[in-house]
């Protein structure tokens, strides 16, 4: 994969999109209609606000798990780690509208920024898809499939290394 090729030239651009507003039931359907596990939230002028997962609809299915709390000298702690993602999970698990269950403001790439800057963005962020905008708004959506994609079509030399 030629580090310098742009994401437009391998991202999606007919993408599933949901707004905050819509329930957290029929987004849990369409993507599964689709076969696709994450899509990003826009408002109503097409910028993307947040990203939604199944990772973030299971969680209205899983049990929670309560906070670490540890006894101490006749003390009790309570982890705040712990917290913050037990807070973070009830959030989530009570939430019947996309919005109230979406990661808020997640990470986007440029269409003219190269597939090196997406690989690096989704392996810092530690998530499996961006969304592409062209001045704040949502152009498309890339994958680490797409990536990959890109990776394998690069020709190869004989000897197994990538030509030119």
């Amino acid at each position: 994969m030629p580090r310098d090729t742009p994401v437009r030239d391998y991202m999606t651009t007919e993408v599933l999109t949901f707004t905050a507003e819509d329930n957290v039931q029929a987004a849990m359907q369409q993507m599964v209609d689709q076969g696709i596990d994450g899509a990003p939230v826009v408002d109503a002028n097409g910028a993307v606000v947040g990203m939604i997962t199944t990772g973030d609809l299971i969680v209205q299915e899983s049990q929670l798990h309560f906070p670490t709390v540890l006894s101490f000298l006749g003390a009790t702690l309570e982890l705040p780690s712990s917290k913050k993602h037990f807070d973070e999970d009830i959030r989530k698990a009570l939430g019947a509208s996309v919005g109230e269950v979406m990661t808020p403001d997640p990470e986007t790439v440029r269409e003219d920024d190269n597939l090196e800057r997406a690989a690096t963005v989704m392996h810092d962020s530690n998530v499996s898809r961006l969304p592409v905008v062209r001045a704040g708004l949502l152009v498309g959506i890339i994958a680490r499939t797409d990536i990959v994609r890109a990776i394998v079509s690069e020709p190869r030399s004989p000897e197994g290394g990538a030509t030119g």
